[in-house]
């Protein structure tokens, strides 16, 4: 399988930073699957953002939760993360990843984003 994310690299503060994931290779909907997005910034590790289930129940690290918004198109084989309200804490480099009992699986490259006005 193959993940790759898109999405603009540059993004104002207080805007809403958007990514989309493209798998190929398996579909999104197999059973036992998750789909994540995780991101790492300078002097951070590495930061679970949420996830989509290959059923299309989300679920989102708690203190982005009321920001974070992941959602799933089946017919094109993505899944998309939105995050709100971004501020340059949010830069960072942003990965997909495909979850399987508990384990990040498989990766995209990762895309970095920066917020700056």
């Amino acid at each position: 399988v193959q993940l790759q994310e898109s999405g603009p690299g540059l993004v104002k503060p207080s805007q809403t930073l958007s990514l989309t994931c493209t798998v190929s290779g398996d579909s999104i909907t197999i059973e036992g699957d998750w789909w994540s997005w995780v991101r790492q910034s300078p002097g951070k590790g590495l930061e679970w953002i949420g996830t989509v289930s290959y059923s299309g129940a989300p679920a989102y690290r708690p203190i982005l939760k009321s920001r974070t918004s992941i959602s799933r198109d089946t017919t094109k084989n993505q899944f998309t993360l939105q995050l709100r309200s971004v501020t340059p804490e949010d830069t960072a480099i942003y990965y997909c990843t495909r979850d399987r009992d508990y384990a990040f699986v498989s990766w995209g490259q990762g895309t970095q984003v920066t917020v700056s006005s």
